[in-house]
C-alpha cells in the first residue's frame, strides 16, 4: 500500500463530503461552489445514492486549496495556480513563482498589520489593568504606548 506525503493511504474508501469538510476545514457548501466553479473539476458521486465522494488524490486536492485559502489567496489566484499545474512544472515554473512571491509579500504586510494590532490590544489591555489596580503610573505608561502605536497605523 503506497501512503501520500501526508500519510494517507491511497487505498482508503472515498470521503464523503461531509468528512471531506471536516477534513480540510471547509463547509460542505464551499465545497460544493468549489466544484461547481472548477477548482475540483467534477467529484465523482456514489453509483446508489449519488452523493460525492471524494478519492484521495480530490482529497489532496481539496487539503492543497484549504491551504491556499486559509493564507487568504483569492478564488481567482487559486483558479490560475491550478491552471498554471495543467502545464506543467517547467513551463509554468516563472509564473508560479510570482504568484507564490506576490501573495507570501501580501502576507508579510498582513502580519505587520496584525503585529500593529497586537500592541495596541496589549497596551489597552495593560491600560485598564493598571486603571483596575489604581496605579496612575502604569496607566499613564500603558496611554503613551497605546498613543505611540497608533502612530503606526
Amino acid at each position: 500500500m503506497a501512503a501520500t506525503k501526508a500519510g494517507r493511504d491511497r487505498t482508503q474508501p472515498p470521503l464523503t463530503i461531509q468528512e471531506m469538510a471536516q477534513r480540510s476545514g471547509f463547509s460542505e457548501p464551499t465545497l460544493r461552489y468549489y466544484e461547481k466553479v472548477g477548482l475540483l473539476g467534477v467529484v465523482p458521486r456514489d453509483d446508489s445514492s449519488g452523493h460525492r465522494r471524494y478519492d484521495t488524490p480530490l482529497a489532496e486536492r481539496v487539503d492543497a486549496l484549504a491551504c491556499l485559502r486559509s493564507s487568504g489567496m483569492s478564488v481567482a489566484e487559486m483558479r490560475r495556480y491550478l491552471a498554471l499545474l495543467d502545464e506543467g512544472d517547467r513551463a509554468a515554473a516563472a509564473e508560479q513563482h510570482d504568484l507564490f512571491a506576490r501573495h507570501a509579500e501580501r502576507l508579510t504586510t498582513e502580519i505587520e498589520r496584525l503585529r500593529v494590532r497586537q500592541a495596541y490590544m496589549r497596551g489597552k489591555a495593560d491600560m485598564w489593568a493598571a486603571r483596575y489596580r489604581g496605579d496612575s503610573a502604569a496607566e499613564a505608561r500603558a496611554i503613551k504606548q497605546v498613543e505611540r502605536t497608533l502612530q503606526e497605523f
